[in-house]
């Protein structure tokens, strides 16, 4: 199995009833209704992965459990690599890494309802403290750019890169600083990062 680049593009700020209503209008088919998901993820001790602009991540999607290698050295739409791989438990995924001298560094839960547009993939994305967004990933970068402009998102908008591209986009904050936060979960922004909210432009 070889480490894929993964196509795909962020857009911020997304009202998904609205989107909705265009997948169905365009013929998509909605294949994982919003469901809540849960992720561990893993560096060393030393954190060498960090270092690298990669962590591995056990993710428990709803219908299945998956353990997966990502790196994004660079915020372009051909930025992230990835390995994923399917497995049978969540547990022992992490005990397996752990096994491996590697350390739990940060949980997080998220929410995702998942489309194909074609064989286009459109996700729904809930994080915490961060409006809602889709990501859209597709086989190649036009693809992905068509589907954008037929979903009436503008690819001039589009954000890349993994989960701190989302703080550090509407936060103050450095992808360093994302990268030691223990826990994201659902609730209330905290005051020390409502504090550093980016002003609206």
């Amino acid at each position: 199995m070889a480490i894929e680049t993964e196509i795909e593009a962020k857009f911020l700020d997304v009202d998904h009833d609205t989107l909705r209503a265009k997948l169905r209008e365009l013929g998509a088919v909605c294949v994982q209704p919003m469901r809540d998901m849960r992720r561990t993820i893993y560096d060393f001790p030393d954190g060498r992965l960090q270092d690298a602009h990669s962590f591995v991540r056990v993710r428990d999607e709803g219908d299945k459990v998956t353990l997966s290698y990502k790196q994004s050295a660079e915020r372009t739409v051909h930025g992230t690599k990835e390995v994923c791989l399917t497995v049978d438990s969540f547990a022992a995924a992490g005990t397996f890494l752990e096994a491996l001298g590697m350390k739990p560094k940060a949980r997080h839960e998220t929410r995702r309802e998942s489309w194909l547009l074609g064989d286009t993939q459109i996700e729904l994305d809930e994080w915490p403290w961060v409006p809602c967004f889709a990501e859209i990933e597709a086989a190649d970068e036009a693809t992905l750019w068509e589907a954008a402009r037929r979903l009436d998102l503008d690819p001039d908008q589009a954000i890349h890169g993994t989960a701190e591209i989302l703080y550090t986009t509407l936060y103050d904050v450095t992808d360093n600083e994302v990268n030691l936060w223990a826990d994201i979960s659902f609730g209330e922004v905290p005051d020390w990062l409502e504090k550093r909210r980016r002003p609206l432009a």
